[in-house]
């Protein structure tokens, strides 16, 4: 018996099937990261637009800080998210936590520095490229990072579906804040590290084909839209 080929006959004959159970979690995993992203690219994109043109005192470190955030484990923010909603916690009150709204919360704060990060980049080296004529307008610094992200707009979106990838891939916030409750918090990441420690590998490996598809596709959008971009 193999035991690889007889999961993957049996995995396809779930995705053939399209299994309720598989779907439901393929379904909350990318609701919760479509959530979390939308949140984190609203407010990464103009600040991180305006980090990128904005001169000011404390610039560095604030620069310095939003690095130390990109290397932040997901498990870390999690653990901090878990403190901030359980019970005797300052936003334990709100009764978020083991449900969908604790996850979106953990996977915005974790995707929120990437979208800041590649935002800020991408707008600084755009205004060195451009600053000439952005002196001539004499613009101020929300004007000049408005024109440069609309300037930028394809490369801005492959900024957006950076963030979602990291969304949708993460495993170690979700699982501490949704706690991976059947029917109710359990995505596709949580799923497949659950249903592997079970000996459930037919399972697993459906949700992690359809995980791989997410990501072929996200690479394929990021591909078509720089191909876009250079040639706008």
């Amino acid at each position: 018996m193999n035991t690889f080929t007889d999961s993957a006959r049996t995995a396809f004959a779930l995705l053939a099937a399209l299994d309720p159970g598989l779907w439901a979690i393929v379904g909350r995993s990318l609701g919760v990261s479509v959530c979390a992203c939308a949140l984190a690219c609203a407010l990464g994109l103009p600040l991180g637009a305006w980090l990128g043109v904005r001169a000011f005192r404390g610039r560095g470190v604030v620069l310095a800080l939003l690095n130390t955030a990109l290397a932040l484990p997901s498990v870390v923010v999690g653990l901090v998210v878990y403190l901030l909603l359980s019970r005797s916690g300052p936003l334990g009150a709100w009764g978020w936590l083991y449900s969908f709204k604790a996850m979106v919360l953990a996977q915005t704060l974790l995707v929120l520095p990437v979208v800041l990060a590649l935002t800020r980049q991408l707008v600084h080296d755009a205004e060195q490229a451009h600053g000439e004529q952005l002196a001539s307008l004499d613009a101020r610094p929300a004007l000049r990072a408005l024109l440069l992200m609309l300037d930028e707009r394809y490369a801005l979106l492959t900024v957006v579906l950076a963030a979602f990838g990291r969304a949708v891939s993460e495993v170690g916030a979700v699982m501490v804040v949704g706690g991976n409750i059947d029917g109710f918090t359990r995505v596709m990441t949580t799923a497949i590290a659950l249903e592997t420690s079970k000996g459930d590998l037919p399972l697993a490996l459906a949700l992690g084909l359809v995980l791989l598809a997410v990501v072929l596709l996200l690479n394929a959008c990021v591909g078509l839209l720089r191909r876009r971009g250079e040639g706008a």
